[in-house]
């Protein structure tokens, strides 16, 4: 059973201080082949699409493709505020490892 992943309310916390919903954007999580671990995460406001799935919360939307939702069965998408800046992350439990930056991963 493929459980979808999960939003915390720091994302969602996040996308509303930037005024995404008022722009109509959501965030969107996909994953294309690349990265320096065979696969990477693509992260970006964009408008949702008929086939997306879509993750409400605090009245925002992470959307979620159809192609990139198996590799990301039961992940986490987060916010972050460090030293090195503030950026979403995901917590990935399906990859095997993962590059430095943690954009790439692999499975």
């Amino acid at each position: 059973m493929q459980l979808p992943p999960k939003v915390t309310s720091r994302a969602f916390e996040r996308l509303a201080e930037i005024g995404a919903a008022t722009d109509g954007k959501a965030l969107r999580v996909a994953v294309e082949g690349g990265g320096c671990s065979g696969f990477q995460y693509e992260i970006a406001l964009d408008e949702p699409r008929d086939d997306d799935l879509v993750l409400e919360g605090a009245g925002e939307k992470v959307v979620v493709d159809a192609v990139s939702l198996p590799f990301l069965t039961d992940a986490v998408i987060d916010f972050t505020e460090e030293l090195i800046g503030a950026r979403f992350v995901i917590e990935n439990p399906n990859a095997t490892s993962s590059c430095g930056c943690g954009t790439s991963f692999s499975m």
